[in-house]
């Protein structure tokens, strides 16, 4: 049988201490989401400071009118942003996908609606996002509880490290069992700027901001 070791110096170099310069072996990738999953990542402190800030106001429809918390609420965006810049919030699609519910937003048609829903003798209730990459499909919603909404359907491609691209192709308003069509109108895009199991903040083409939150229901129109 062979040696195992032939010779003396050979054993030696074999044994010898690894040099404090040398490079250490990565982990497998396996072991990487082992330790993530064990020792999840802490969020960044502007996500507690952003939702204080727009937790009192109603959507965004007080922020209009408080030009100074809205300076705060974009700051506490920018810092998020900053957290991890260029990181690719899209191509998780699972991630990306599903029902978001509004939490706050400089988008004026959207607080125009539900600001005066009333006047309609009804109140908006959840503000929705439904997004399916996948399926290439974005619908905004905005629910007339028990069962009215306006519903704007349309197509997305995405556009990595965080842009989508939209198009409006249909609008309708729904009740239990009628709908009044509206021309579709509308394209652009929204760079996805933070993501994670809870929120999504997004800025789009005309500068607006939306922060939402994913609903504990999908909504399927």
């Amino acid at each position: 049988m062979a040696p195992l070791l032939s010779q003396t110096h050979g054993a030696a170099q074999i044994f010898s201490p690894i040099p404090r310069g040398s490079r250490r072996l990565a982990p497998p990738p396996h072991a990487v989401g082992f330790l993530r999953a064990l020792f999840p990542s802490r969020p960044p402190p502007a996500k507690a400071d952003l939702l204080r800030l727009i937790a009192d106001q109603r959507r965004g429809l007080d922020t209009q009118s408080d030009p100074s918390r809205l300076a705060d609420i974009v700051s506490c965006i920018d810092a998020l942003a900053a957290s991890a810049p260029d990181v690719d919030t899209l191509s998780d699609a699972d991630k990306l996908s599903g029902t978001w519910r509004l939490l706050w937003t400089t988008e004026q048609e959207q607080l125009f609606i539900v600001r005066n829903a009333p006047t309609f003798r009804t109140a908006a209730g959840d503000v929705l996002q439904v997004i399916d990459v996948p399926g290439g499909s974005l619908n905004n919603v905005i629910t007339f509880p028990p069962s009215g909404a306006f519903v704007v359907n349309g197509t997305i491609e995405i556009e990595p490290p965080q842009r989508v691209n939209f198009r409006f192709t249909r609008a309708m308003l729904k009740g239990g069992n009628w709908e009044v069509p509206f021309p579709p109108f509308g394209k652009g895009w929204f760079d996805t700027v933070y993501l994670d199991d809870e929120i999504r903040v997004a800025k789009d083409i005309r500068g607006d901001y939306l922060v939402v939150e994913r609903a504990p229901y999908s909504w399927n129109g």
